[in-house]
């Protein structure tokens, strides 16, 4: 289950031929992400486990999640970008759904990121659930 904004990645990743063009993508898509505040930047909204600095900002509105984020490491930025289409907008019911594992498979990260990175990525996907179990239990 993906959003019609994670679609469109796929549907992008495919067309590009090799990776060096996916990672352009990535990194190009971090930059399109407006700047997090500095004032959110803090440390209830920084990920843990990620080699580089790594921030998600949650909202949400109408029982569905959104983030922003932002990083000091452009990949990681653009990744952060892929993981919003991949979410944003969704209920906390669905985010807790969504195979993100085999989702993101669907472009190849998995075989195409440093160990580190893939850690990282893992984090960012285990905070975005951790934010919608608590708003599904009520518990914010």
């Amino acid at each position: 289950m993906a959003t019609s904004a994670f679609e469109e990645i796929v549907e992008d990743f495919e067309f590009l031929e090799d990776w060096e063009e996916r990672y352009r993508l990535v990194i190009d898509e971090g930059k399109a992400m407006d700047a997090l505040p500095e004032a959110l930047k803090v440390p209830a909204t920084k990920v843990d486990g990620c080699a580089s600095q790594v921030w998600l900002h949650p909202t949400v509105a109408d029982g569905r999640l959104s983030f922003e984020g932002d990083s000091d490491a452009m990949i990681v930025k653009g990744l952060i970008a892929v993981l919003r289409r991949l979410y944003n907008g969704l209920t906390f019911g669905d985010v807790l759904k969504v195979d993100a594992k085999a989702e993101l498979a669907r472009l190849g990260l998995n075989d195409h990121l440093s160990a580190q990175r893939s850690n990282g990525l893992t984090a960012m996907i285990t905070r975005v659930r951790e934010i919608a179990a608590a708003n599904l239990a009520g518990d914010t």
